[in-house]
């Protein structure tokens, strides 16, 4: 019987870029957004606050962008400063190169198994899906889901006990399967 596990974000991550104010790394993004309009063109940011002064950093989502080139529900969704969209945004790869930014993931996922494993079964095969793009150490999952130590998971690994597809070792950010052999 297959096993699916959804990885979900529970919160955004934070932004992690040098404050100008202050020694600070991390931006925490609160889903606000400001439009300035000019005439017909717009630009829009995305807001974050600095984790330490509190200080605001704008993260560029539109430059003078034409005011009939934006969809108009894009439009209302920046201005009903919707935090689905601020999550949306922040996964754009665009949107981070564009503002030199990186995103830490540390304590805003959470790891959904549905239905505890049955530690009696020999085999276990799960199906481990991502809601977002967040990347995590697989090992760390399979440790969390199965109630293993993270030693254990890597003993299991290299006794092949645990079978793959996708490369275990390092992070993920996508969609993968796993068969627990015990």
């Amino acid at each position: 019987m297959l096993n699916t596990w959804v990885v979900m974000p529970t919160c955004l991550p934070l932004v992690l870029r040098r404050c100008h104010t202050c020694a600070s790394r991390a931006f925490r993004p609160n889903g606000k957004f400001r439009v300035n309009a000019n005439h017909k063109l717009l630009d829009a940011w995305l807001l974050a606050l600095c984790t330490m002064c509190r200080e605001t950093t704008k993260l560029t989502v539109l430059e003078r962008a034409h005011v009939r080139s934006i969809r108009p529900e894009l439009l209302d969704r920046m201005h009903d400063n919707d935090p689905g969209l601020a999550a949306e945004l922040l996964q754009d790869p665009v949107l981070r190169r564009r503002n030199r930014i990186a995103l830490d993931w540390t304590g805003a996922w959470r790891l959904d198994t549905g239905d505890p494993v049955d530690p009696d079964r020999e085999v276990i095969d799960v199906s481990v899906r991502f809601a977002a793009r967040i990347p995590v150490r697989p090992l760390r999952l399979i440790a969390e889901g199965c109630g293993l130590s993270r030693a254990e998971a890597e003993r299991l690994l290299t006794e092949g006990r645990l079978v793959s597809a996708a490369r275990l070792s390092g992070k993920l950010s996508g969609d993968f399967t796993f068969l627990l052999k015990r």
